[in-house]
């Protein structure tokens, strides 16, 4: 077998190299023509992957938008829409009394009461319409539980901050301290203008604020009430037209008189019968009657037959710790002894002025006090601390007295001719839904006894614990 030679040998190793390097070459490209493909279908995949991730997203955002809102705080439990223009709220008043009269008689009930057990449903239906639905579980609040009702039951229409309108059973708009909360007012009970002005009443209002809301109106139209009480039906089928215009001049400034408003209300209407709703009785702060129209209490054949008419200036000024509340309520109103008998126009007045002051230092103000530091068992808070007096009278007309006990529409040595009180008290906000009261007040009166005497001066001593949220 003869050899190769060398130049044979060198070009057969040459011939197996390039074969060898293009072959190599070949599966360099194939190999990186796979790679290509899978990176590819990986970006593929990936962009897929990031689609689907991106449709969650937006499933989620979107359920989240129309999920309702849950929330509990200090001022109540709401539910909600996350835009806020659908809601439910729940909020509550309750306030325990315990009562006792010094060197009183056996007229006057010592004891402990269910002062206001009231729940409280309100809310908004879109930007338009809200509402409010207030029961009363503690009858007429002196242990009376069959008398049970319905406090506010109301709609409002809010077109605007400057016009809405209020249809339904609300407070009336005339007394100044009657439309503070009850969880709000400085003594236990309201003063002797309270008695003098509609409590709540059925009928439509229209309300607003003006002047970046430093004059607010209320202009309404109701069934029409006694002083001091509540009404749901129209008695007589008659109406009474209600108003008031309250000012705050310096509400947005920063002024010395930057807590202080002043304002005019009033009602003018016609009565036309008998009953709780046509005719007042007037009561103490220990909320005792002293005043009724008729020979004795309850007594029938006293009607009223004509016009009712009220006018109330009222006025208040907080400045930091300090407060100051006053008004005064004149009530006119046409009675006769006997349906169709001789006609007397009576014009029964009251007024009070309440200070009070904070003694923790926090600031006063119409709707209450908020503790800077609510009380913490073991801990640094104490509350807020606020000392409240009160002066007030309630005088009534001499003429319902004139006559025999035939003719007269009164009773002196039944009713009172006149009614002062003073008050002093104090309140322990040991926080925002909690509160403590205690209060003394001292009223005097001028007949309301037998043969022409004074009826005995009451002397009330009175606590409350108040919860709200």
């Amino acid at each position: 077998m003869s050899r190769l030679s060398l130049p044979a040998r060198s070009l057969i190793s040459l011939l197996a190299f390039s074969t060898f390097a293009v072959s190599s070459q070949a599966l360099a490209a194939e190999a990186e023509q796979v790679d290509t493909l899978r990176v590819q279908e990986l970006e593929q995949r990936l962009l897929v992957l990031e689609r689907k991730l991106e449709i969650q997203n937006e499933e989620a955002a979107a359920k989240a938008k129309d999920a309702p809102v849950v929330t509990a705080s200090e001022k109540g439990f709401s539910l909600k829409n996350a835009k806020g223009d659908y809601e439910i709220k729940f909020t509550g008043l309750a306030q325990i009394d315990g009562r006792y009269f010094i060197g009183d008689d056996s007229a006057f009930r010592d004891g402990f009461q269910a002062r206001r057990l009231r729940p409280t449903i309100q809310g908004n239906l879109g930007k338009l319409v809200s509402f409010r639905f207030t029961p009363e579980f503690a009858g007429s609040g002196f242990g009376d539980a069959s008398g049970n009702s319905i406090v506010d039951a109301y709609f409002d229409l809010k077109f605007s901050p400057a016009a809405s309108l209020r249809i339904g059973k609300q407070k009336g708009p005339i007394g100044l301290e009657r439309l503070q909360s009850g969880g709000s007012i400085e003594l236990i009970e309201r003063g002797f203008p309270t008695e003098l002005v509609p409590n709540r009443d059925l009928g439509v209002a229209l309300f607003g604020e003006l002047a970046q809301g430093t004059v607010s109106y209320t202009l309404g139209v109701f069934n029409g009430t006694a002083d001091g009480r509540d009404v749901a039906a129209a008695d007589d089928g008659l109406k009474e037209y209600e108003g008031r215009l309250f000012v705050e001049p310096f509400k947005n400034d920063y002024s010395f008189f930057k807590g202080l408003g002043f304002g005019i209300a009033g009602s003018t209407g016609v009565k036309d019968g008998t009953g709780a709703n046509l005719l007042p009785r007037y009561r103490t702060p220990g909320q005792n009657v002293f005043f009724n129209y008729g020979e004795t209490a309850g007594a029938t054949g006293y009607f009223a037959t004509g016009s009712h008419n009220r006018y109330a200036p009222q006025a208040y000024f907080y400045r930091n710790s300090f407060g100051l509340l006053a008004e005064y309520v004149s009530s006119e109103q046409t009675i006769a002894r006997t349906n169709g008998g001789a006609e007397q126009s009576l014009s029964n007045t009251a007024y009070s002025v309440t200070a009070s002051y904070v003694l923790t230092g926090e600031d006063a103000s119409f709707k209450g006090v908020k503790p800077s530091q609510p009380y913490a068992i073991g801990g640094d808070g104490f509350g807020a601390v606020e000392l409240v007096a009160r002066v007030g009278n309630l005088s009534i007309d001499d003429d319902a007295f004139v006559g025999t006990a035939a003719t007269r529409l009164a009773n002196p040595d039944v009713s009172a001719k006149k009614a002062d009180s003073y008050g002093v008290g104090v309140n322990w906000y040991l926080t925002q839904n909690a509160k403590l009261t205690a209060d003394y007040n001292e009223t005097r009166f001028e007949g309301g006894a037998a043969a022409g005497a004074d009826r005995n001066t009451e002397k009330a001593l009175f606590t409350r614990l108040t919860i709200q949220y």
